[in-house]
């Protein structure tokens, strides 16, 4: 018989997300992972099975509570290439100052090669923002905003480098102003209409 959760999932799928972005996955221990979450070593394992699945769950969390959001927010279909280059730009400016990092790029890092545990949502990370890089520069391609020469499936590659290049700099504490001068180049080289002018 299963039995029912008595907890706002949400709300811990949000503590566990956090806790693994600010320490990572091998950084967290269980008693850690009850702190950030409200739940108790039992609870945890009865309700996720163990520590891959907290993470595994709060991955999944992650991409649809805070990055779905933030596409949402920016680049939404009508947004075309300036809610692209927004969305890029907002990502110097993190909520309450937090350096915590995006999960993905910290994943990325942490288990590289090895990703074992975790190579199926990395990818998948990766190719949500592949896609909408893809969908927003052939929109504008068809609509005649980006530069004629520029193949969306090539610049969508290209930008999602430029991405997850920008969230290990901001998490490093490069400076904002570089970054954020890089980010309009980018966007100034591929825009027709500044071409065209």
């Amino acid at each position: 018989m299963v039995r029912s959760r008595n907890y706002n999932e949400a709300e811990v799928l949000a503590g566990a997300m956090d806790a693994f972005r600010r320490e990572g996955y091998a950084g967290i221990s269980i008693p850690q992972l009850e702190t950030a979450t409200g739940l108790s070593s039992g609870s945890i394992y009865n309700s996720f099975g163990d520590k891959r699945g907290i993470f595994l769950a709060a991955f999944e969390h992650y991409l649809e509570a805070v990055l779905g959001r933030r596409i949402a927010r920016f680049a939404g279909r009508e947004a075309g290439l300036s809610g692209l280059r927004q969305l890029f730009l907002s990502m110097l400016r993190e909520p309450n100052g937090e350096t915590f990092g995006c999960l993905i790029t910290n994943s990325a890092i942490e288990f590289g090669a090895k990703g074992e545990i975790v190579e199926d949502a990395i990818l998948k990370g990766f190719r949500i923002l592949e896609r909408l890089f893809v969908e927003r520069l052939s929109e504008a391609k068809s609509s005649g905003r980006l530069r004629g020469d520029v193949d969306p499936k090539d610049e969508a590659v290209k930008l999602l480098a430029l991405y997850q290049g920008v969230l290990v700099l901001v998490r490093g504490g490069y400076e904002l102003k570089a970054i954020k001068r890089a980010i309009n180049h980018e966007f100034d080289g591929i825009d027709g209409a500044q071409h065209d002018a």
